[in-house]
């Protein structure tokens, strides 16, 4: 590959300068993702503790609906945790081509 080529080709990557109010966005994306983990582990907390105290009573269709709940939130923790891992990685791939 010529100079040229090797240049253009390590020019590529994201240009975050290209979008007006790009650190704003940062923030943004930050906060989000604060609030959905605070919001799933709080959903985490109640929905065991409903699950652990229906099913010591002996109310099984409710400790089923908040065994539900409890794995919905360990998805939705693990998806936002997942979230900004991924958009790290991509980050780095794109920079890297």
């Amino acid at each position: 590959m010529s100079a040229v080529g090797t240049k253009l080709m390590g020019a590529v990557g994201p240009d975050f300068g290209a979008v007006a109010g790009s650190g704003e966005l940062a923030r943004v994306i930050g906060a989000l993702l604060t609030i959905t983990l605070v919001v799933a582990v709080g959903a985490l907390v109640v929905c065991a503790a409903t699950w652990a105290l229906t099913a010591a009573t002996g109310h099984w269709h409710t400790a089923t609906r908040a065994r539900t709940g409890v794995w919905v939130a360990l998805g939705a923790t693990a998806l936002a945790g997942a979230a900004l891992a991924w958009t790290n990685y991509l980050l780095g791939v794109g920079a890297s081509l």
